[in-house]
């Protein structure tokens, strides 16, 4: 999961929950998510890369370079 890409379809941002959309098992799931760096705003549409994970379904984020 981690260092995966995926795409913004709820914004993430500070006191946000976020959500993208993430490829798994050939598919895609959506997890709820949350900025890495805890003042980043990130829009819908963006790329983003999964910079860490927690159970159930939730990925912190960071914009994709």
């Amino acid at each position: 999961m981690v260092g995966q890409e995926g795409r913004v379809t709820g914004t993430v941002g500070p006191g946000l929950v976020g959500e993208v959309i993430l490829p798994v098992r050939g598919g895609s799931e959506a997890f709820n998510a949350y900025p890495y760096v805890g003042t980043d705003t990130i829009p819908i549409g963006t790329l983003v890369r999964v910079m860490s994970y927690t159970q159930p379904r939730i990925v912190f984020v960071s914009a994709a370079m």
